[in-house]
């Protein structure tokens, strides 16, 4: 399967998580001189954002499902642009994090609204292998954000990372207004009412299929998070390494999570979802474990670091596909209410990591290997239950 160009819009909208998120990593220590403040304080301008993403998913997928795909983006980019704009005039640690919570709410439109449209084109198996190669897209903002971050904090300092971003905000407005096309037809668009969102979201909560492989992948996801939380003071400050050498570090593990997608892609070929999960969620679990045992043992240095984080990325590039196709799989006309309750799930889990990690204050790998434990042993439980309830689709 190619990549038309709905789809490589779609994972530029999905981009904007990684680009918001990864683009400032590297400007933690300076934004903390910058601001009077300390690293801790800092990540949770990081908690913040997850935190804004998960709500304000709720909100645009009822709007989706009523009135379209693309509606809902014009005031969410426009939301993302303004409160970009307010982080790089921040004066304060308290005002950059109520500007993140903003740019979250208006972030979380692209990545609602591009799961919906991968399923109002594609059945179960052929939007897993979308979402793979959506991943592809997407997973290039990793790989280029920090590096890119980390040489406009050298030229411009870390106010004009959030510039950058501003003007990526706008370009993305104006592509969608000139190039996206609906996709939702006029028929398939539900009645939005309070009671409606209500008996939706918990109809989706009491799916016990849609609710398990959800929260797998979300175990899943809160490792990654926990790692973007706790990778800048892990490498800049404990182990020594430059803001440029982190980018690349990043770039590196981005890197393992791209190959696995496309492998996910390929292999979906001829393996139906449902296939796959069991020994990616195996994989991931054991990169996790091992990360937690060596720490425990005192050998995790930044090599058995980087090698456990490569292993969980590749088979992240696996589940978080795999496992939301599989919940989207029989949502019907909700799917963007689907689509957000499974994003909300996702960010929410990647929040409470996000926020354990700034809480932390034992040095070294330990706060980071214990999130990679415990969170990918609970997604590889959690998709276990999961397939006693999967159907055939």
């Amino acid at each position: 399967m190619g990549l038309p160009g709905w789809l490589i819009l779609m994972g530029a909208l999905t981009a904007i998580g990684p680009i918001s998120i990864d683009m400032y990593l590297p400007a933690f220590p300076e934004i903390a001189r910058g601001l009077s403040t300390n690293s801790n304080e800092v990540e949770r301008t990081l908690a913040a954002y997850l935190v804004g993403m998960a709500s304000a998913q709720l909100i645009y997928g009822p709007l989706a499902d009523r009135f379209g795909r693309k509606p809902p983006l014009y005031g969410a980019l426009v939301l993302y642009i303004l409160a970009s704009a307010a982080c790089a005039l921040a004066p304060s640690v308290e005002f950059l994090t109520l500007s993140r919570i903003a740019q979250a709410m208006g972030g979380a439109a692209g990545m609602v609204i591009s799961r919906a449209v991968v399923r109002d084109h594609y059945n179960t198996q052929e939007a897993a292998r979308a979402l793979s190669m959506l991943m592809l897209v997407m997973g290039v903002a990793p790989i280029l954000a920090p590096i890119v971050g980390s040489q406009v904090l050298a030229l411009a300092g870390w106010r004009g990372i959030f510039v950058v971003i501003t003007l990526i905000g706008l370009v993305l407005l104006i592509t969608v207004w000139k190039v996206m096309t609906e996709s939702l037809p006029p028929e398939n668009k539900i009645m939005l009412s309070w009671g409606n969102i209500f008996r939706t979201y918990s109809g989706l909560l009491s799916h016990r299929r849609f609710a398990l492989f959800a929260f797998s992948g979300g175990m899943g996801s809160a490792t990654l998070f926990g790692y973007i939380a706790a990778s800048p003071r892990l490498f800049i400050e404990h182990f020594g390494v430059s803001p440029q050498t982190y980018g690349l570090l990043f770039g590196i593990n981005a890197c393992s999570l791209i190959m696995g997608s496309q492998v996910s892609a390929r292999l979906l070929r001829r393996h139906r979802p449902e296939k796959l999960l069991p020994w990616a969620l195996a994989l991931m679990m054991s990169a996790g474990v091992a990360a937690l045992a060596l720490t425990l043992l005192e050998l995790a240095n930044l090599v058995v670091i980087m090698a456990c984080m490569m292993g969980f990325m590749f088979s992240q590039g696996f589940v978080g596909p795999n496992s939301a196709a599989m919940a989207l799989s029989d949502q019907g006309r909700q799917l963007g209410s689907a689509s957000a309750m499974m994003g909300t799930i996702t960010i929410s889990c990647g929040a409470m990591a996000g926020m354990t990690v700034s809480l932390l204050t034992a040095p070294g790998p330990l706060p980071l290997a214990l999130i990679m434990g415990c969170c990918t042993s609970a997604a590889c439980l959690l998709g276990a239950m999961a397939r006693g309830t999967a159907r055939s689709v």
